[in-house]
């Protein structure tokens, strides 16, 4: 369960909480043969390096961890780890190896029939092109910017993405730094101009 626990922290931003669980989750899986623990402890340490701006560690963990679901022939495992993988490769400035991993990510997804998973990875995949200046915004951020964007509230936001109004605010602000705007109106003419929504 520490996998998902990772999950849920990193979602709540909760980063430290996130990299406490993930250590956990290592240790656990450094004393046992297990390789699917060790697979699932090196997506969640991939994961919060990703949070902690670690993208070049992240990459090499990722890597190694899609091996590892190869090895166990666990498609849907490695196709999640292909996705993290990207936004490592993205941050890195190789848009192409992100390509090719958002892509692979993708037709396995669709292979499987993880609807969700293929959502979100399109999604990400779309946005590729089309965010710009705002390359740097997370996916979350991106949807709350959608949700900007609709006119919706920060209670609203909150609601919808399933967080608390105080974690919307913070994405908010981050959003208005990586966009370098100052109110709600010019994040939205952003979104707009530049096709986010």
């Amino acid at each position: 369960m520490l996998g998902a626990v990772v999950e849920a922290e990193l979602a709540e931003e909760d980063v430290p909480s996130g990299r406490a669980s993930a250590d956990e989750l290592q240790g656990i899986a450094a004393e046992s043969d297990a390789l699917a623990l060790r697979g699932a402890a090196g997506y969640a340490e991939g994961a919060v390096q990703l949070a902690e701006g670690e993208d070049r560690a992240a990459a090499l963990n990722l890597r190694e961890t899609v091996q590892l679901w190869r090895e166990l022939d666990a498609p849907y495992e490695a196709a999640r780890t292909h996705v993290l993988l990207a936004l490592s490769c993205r941050r890195l400035g190789d848009p192409g190896t992100a390509e090719l991993d958002l892509d692979t990510a993708c037709s396995t997804f669709a292979r499987l029939g993880a609807s969700t998973d293929l959502s979100a990875a399109l999604a990400l995949a779309d946005s590729r092109d089309r965010l710009g200046a705002a390359d740097a915004l997370s996916l979350r951020e991106l949807e709350v910017l959608q949700l900007v964007a609709a006119g919706r509230t920060n209670r609203e936001i909150a609601g919808a993405l399933t967080l608390s109004e105080h974690t919307v605010r913070r994405h908010l602000q981050n959003i208005f730094a990586k966009l370098d705007v100052s109110s709600r109106a010019a994040a939205t003419a952003y979104a707009f101009r530049h096709q986010l929504v």
